[in-house]
């Protein structure tokens, strides 16, 4: 793995990497992966969970192999682990470091929805208290009819709570959620929020653009007392770090291409049982990066039996 298979994976390396932590059981696989070509460059399975220690070591290995091979690391993408930033500017020093963009905006929709649960359960508490049986007086219809309305609210705002997080609207959407949310100005002021926190990661603009639009979206934020603590994900500073990639096209904004290996692992475990201790991990993962690095061949291979099997069909 540290030669032949090093080799060919770094020969077309693009210089923007992915890293990330897999838990499983008592272990832990620390993997970079180059972000753009997909390709899994080095990985360690720790017996423990990893500290700053850890994560420099590693990332030291890793750049003893860019030194040998005389090549440039020129972004880093990682998710809001606190295990990060403090190793990369001990080991590359000012280097690019993005926080995953599907990442940050996973935590902010979370909020979103938290604040649409919020509300649900607000008109639930006022929904009136009925006797048992069927209402008779006049009085009691009224509760019921309120009752029944507040719940219908209730539901419609259950059932379409995708429409505050979801990133485009159809016109048909907007109509149901202007619908669902009259009365309730709060939650209309969530979703645009949320279309400002899309505009932010539109790759048109620069970072110090999206930095300026922040600034103001947070300042926007803070007037609406009721929804500050669920909105405190607006001040977090990983917000800021996940528009890194506005200033270099190439960065990638997310690291789905480590997050795909990791996925991969996790699916072969389901068939794979004996893949539980630290050695048999290891052995796996070098067996998939090897199947990795003989793709290419296998797809000539495949491409070259369908050719010759369609030569023998026009034969006959």
């Amino acid at each position: 793995m540290d030669t032949t298979y090093l080799d060919w994976a770094m020969a077309d390396f693009s210089g923007y990497v992915a890293i990330d932590e897999l838990y499983d059981g008592p272990f832990c696989v620390l993997s970079i992966v180059d972000n753009r070509t997909f390709k899994r460059l080095i990985y360690e399975v720790l017996d423990h969970d990893p500290t700053h220690k850890d994560i420099t070591a590693f990332l030291l290995r890793f750049q003893t192999i860019l030194q040998q091979r005389g090549l440039t690391l020129h972004g880093v993408t990682t998710d809001a682990s606190p295990l990060y930033p403090e190793p990369l500017r001990t080991v590359f020093g000012s280097v690019p470091h993005q926080i995953c963009e599907f990442h940050v905006i996973k935590e902010l929709t979370k909020a979103i929805l938290r604040a649409v649960a919020k509300v649900r359960k607000g008109l639930a508490a006022r929904k009136p208290t009925l006797a048992r049986g069927r209402p008779s007086t006049t009085a009691a219809k009224k509760a019921a009819r309120q009752r029944d309305r507040l719940q219908r609210r209730i539901a419609d705002l259950f059932d379409h709570r995708h429409l505050f997080v979801r990133h485009t609207l159809t016109p048909a959407e907007r109509r149901t959620l202007v619908r669902i949310t009259r009365g309730l100005p709060q939650l209309r002021t969530l979703r645009s929020i949320m279309e400002e926190v899309y505009r932010l990661f539109d790759r048109r603009c620069r970072t110090d653009t999206a930095l300026t639009k922040l600034a103001k979206l947070r300042r926007r934020a803070r007037r609406f007392k009721a929804l500050g603590k669920i909105l405190s994900k607006l001040q977090s500073p990983n917000l800021e770090k996940a528009l890194t990639f506005l200033d270099d096209k190439l960065l990638p904004s997310t690291s789905n291409a480590v997050e795909r290996g990791n996925r991969r692992h996790r699916k072969m475990q389901k068939a794979v049982y004996r893949v539980r201790t630290q050695e048999h991990i290891n052995d796996r993962i070098a067996l998939d990066m090897q199947r990795d690095s003989q793709q290419e061949g296998r797809k000539k291979t495949i491409k070259t039996l369908h050719q010759t099997r369609v030569g023998q069909n026009s034969m006959q």
